[in-house]
C-alpha cells in the first residue's frame, strides 16, 4: 500500500471561487482516477487555501472520489509564500508539513511545492512560461516570485510535465536535468465526447442569442491567448462573411485586455461578435459543438487541452504552429503561425467553404482526441511514483 501526500491547493482555490482552471481540473482528474485503485491509499494535503472554510472545501474536493479509498480531509498548512520563504532562507522543511505523518511520497500537483526532506517529492509543472515570457505574468513582485518558484523547483526529486516542449523549456530555464523530468500528457474528459440533444442546442441558442453559424474562441482574455489576433483575422473577412458567421468569444476578462474589450464591444454593435463571459460547463459543450470551427491560435501553451476538447466535440480546430500545440494537435488541425493574421483568416475561410475539409478535420480530430485519456495519465503518474519509491 502506497501512502501519498497529495497537494490540492489550486483545486481548493478553484472550487472556492467557482471557477476551475487547467491545473485544478488536472488535480481533480487524478483524484478521481486514483480513487478507483484499492492498492493506492492517498493522504491528501493542502497548504495555501487562505481563509476559506476548510471543511466545506474538503467535501467539494473529494465529492467525486470513492470514500473507501480516499479520506475526506485536507491538512491545512497555512499560506504558501510564507512557508516557502521560510524554507528558502532557513533550509528547513515547510512549516507543519510533518503533520502528514509517514508517507511514501509527496506529489505537489499545482506549482505549490513545499520542502519536505523526509519523503521523495514529485512536482507537476505545466510549463515554464513565467520564466520564458515574464511579460505575460501578472501581479507585483514578479521577479521575486519567479526566483522563489525556481528555488522551490529545486526541492523536487522528480518533475512531471505535460509535453516535450514544456520539458525542453523547463530544462532551459530552471536547469533541471532532462532525466529528472517525465512527460505525461493530459487526458480528455469523457463529457467532451458526449452527443448533445436537439433540446440542449435549442436552450443555449435561445439563452445566449447565438446565430445559426459561428466561429468560437474559448479562453480568458489575456495576451498569451492571442484573442486580439483572432479578432483581427475575423475582421479581415468581408462584412457579409462576418455577419453570416460571427465570432463567439467565451471567456472572462483577464488582464491587459482593454484593447480587445473595446474591439469586442465595437463589433458586437454590428452583430459580428458575441461575448459570453459566464458559461457553465454544461452549457459550453453544446455551444462548442454548434460552432463551425474552434479558433485557438495561442502564442504559447504548455499543452493546449482546448484543442483536444474541440477534437472530442467533433469541431474543426485552427491552432498554432508554435510551442506544444503541433505536438498535441498532430495533423488533425489546421495550423498557422499565430501572429500571421492573413493566414489565420484564410484558414477560417477554408473551413467555411470546403465541406470535405470540414468533415475530414472532424474525423481526424475525434481519432486524435481518443488517444489522450485520464486513465493513461494516471497510470503513467503511478508508474513515476513507483520508480521513485522503489529506487
Amino acid at each position: 500500500m502506497m501512502h501519498v501526500g497529495f497537494g490540492v491547493t489550486a483545486l481548493c482555490k478553484g472550487l472556492a471561487g467557482g471557477s476551475q482552471d487547467g491545473i485544478s481540473h488536472y488535480t481533480q482528474e487524478l483524484i478521481t482516477q486514483f480513487a478507483k485503485r484499492a492498492e493506492l491509499n492517498l493522504q491528501p494535503f493542502s497548504f495555501a487555501v487562505g481563509a476559506q472554510d476548510i471543511k466545506e472545501l474538503d467535501r467539494k474536493v473529494f465529492e467525486t472520489a470513492s470514500p473507501q479509498h480516499l479520506p475526506h480531509s485536507v491538512l491545512h498548512l497555512g499560506k504558501y509564500p510564507t512557508g516557502a520563504l521560510y524554507s528558502a532562507f532557513t533550509g528547513a522543511d515547510f512549516p507543519d508539513i510533518n503533520k502528514l505523518g509517514k508517507v511514501d511520497l509527496i506529489h505537489a500537483t499545482d506549482h505549490y511545492i513545499p520542502r519536505a526532506k523526509f519523503a521523495p517529492m514529485v512536482a507537476t509543472l505545466m510549463d515554464a512560461i513565467p520564466f520564458s515570457h515574464p511579460e505575460w505574468s501578472s501581479g507585483r513582485f514578479r521577479g521575486a516570485k519567479n526566483a522563489l518558484w525556481k528555488k522551490a523547483i529545486s526541492w523536487a526529486d522528480h518533475i512531471i510535465t505535460i509535453s516535450e516542449h514544456s520539458k525542453q523549456e523547463l530544462c532551459m530555464w530552471t536547469g533541471v536535468a532532462a532525466e529528472r523530468i517525465s512527460v505525461i500528457p493530459l487526458g480528455v474528459d469523457a463529457r467532451w465526447f458526449r452527443e448533445v440533444t436537439a433540446e440542449e442546442f435549442a436552450l443555449v441558442r435561445a439563452k445566449f442569442k447565438l446565430p445559426s453559424q459561428y466561429f468560437i474562441s474559448v479562453g480568458t482574455l489575456q495576451p498569451r491567448k492571442n484573442v486580439g489576433g483572432v479578432i483581427a483575422a475575423h475582421r479581415a473577412m468581408s462584412l457579409a462573411q462576418r455577419k453570416q458567421t460571427p465570432l463567439v468569444i467565451v471567456g472572462r476578462a483577464g488582464w491587459k485586455c482593454e484593447e480587445e474589450i473595446k474591439q469586442i464591444e465595437a463589433d458586437a454593435q454590428t452583430g459580428t461578435i458575441v461575448w459570453l463571459q459566464q458559461v457553465s460547463d454544461a452549457e459550453l459543450l453544446p455551444i462548442l459543438k454548434a460552432a463551425r470551427a474552434l479558433l485557438f491560435p495561442s502564442l504559447a501553451e504548455g499543452f493546449g487541452l482546448p484543442v483536444l476538447e474541440g477534437f472530442a466535440a467533433q469541431v474543426p480546430v485552427i491552432t498554432s504552429t508554435t510551442t506544444s500545440l503541433p505536438e498535441v494537435a498532430g495533423t488533425a488541425a489546421l495550423a498557422v503561425e499565430p501572429t500571421d493574421v492573413d493566414a489565420l483568416s484564410e484558414a477560417m475561410r477554408r473551413v467555411l467553404d470546403d465541406h470535405a475539409l470540414h468533415a475530414s478535420l472532424q474525423q481526424h480530430g475525434l481519432a486524435r482526441a481518443q488517444r489522450f485519456t485520464w486513465e493513461s495519465c494516471a497510470e503513467a503518474t503511478l508508474a513515476t511514483y513507483q520508480r521513485l519509491t522503489t529506487g
